[in-house]
């Protein structure tokens, strides 16, 4: 690589088009905040008010002994604090999401497929411009709890057994009391 393209390298400036071949060439190094609420996608899952930054990092490397190619390779890990709605309670709980995750980069979709069940790592198609940002929120959002909920919610929106009981009994009634109804209408 010339020391013209190393240069560039040295301080991408748009993390939304990445030349991700010289990132790895170059082994570099990028870390960041990033205000969560940048992540559209993300914050349209959150409940409440949207605060805090994403943390990550990302490290490129050309990796020529594990496969005896010069594939591309991307460590990514970020983490955020995200605000979801409680699947009990109703109210936000804080979640935290963490990501480690390792990427090789291949030729085409084609090969992804041909190769994604050997392989450990996960498979990302190269392009000569990629979206990093896109890529971690990508990783944030699979990382989102199915069903949030608080360790233990104390909020009295939460039905005790007995409560549940005399909703319960509210809405469905007894199947002899209605029966007894009909007999006393016949006399």
């Amino acid at each position: 690589m010339d020391s013209l393209t190393l240069a560039r390298m040295q301080t991408p400036k748009n993390l939304h088009a990445l030349d991700v071949k010289a990132f790895a060439k170059a082994q570099m190094h990028l870390e960041g905040d990033t205000p969560v609420a940048e992540f559209e996608r993300l914050v349209a899952d959150c409940s409440g008010e949207v605060t805090g930054q994403v943390s990550w990092s990302a490290q490129g490397a050309i990796d020529p002994e594990q496969r005896g190619k010069d594939d591309a390779w991307l460590h990514l890990e970020a983490k955020a604090t995200v605000p979801l709605t409680c699947q009990r309670c109703l109210h936000p709980v804080p979640v935290e999401l963490l990501i480690e995750q390792d990427f090789r980069f291949v030729a085409d979709e084609v090969t992804a497929l041909a190769e994604d069940d050997e392989s450990e790592e996960d498979l990302l198609v190269l392009e000569d411009s990629f979206d990093l940002m896109a890529l971690i929120e990508d990783e944030l959002l699979m990382n989102l709890p199915l069903v949030p909920m608080h360790p233990a919610c104390l909020s009295e929106h939460v039905p005790t057994s007995k409560e549940e009981e005399a909703i319960l009994a509210e809405v469905k009634p007894n199947p002899f009391a209605v029966l007894a109804s009909l007999k006393t209408r016949k006399d």
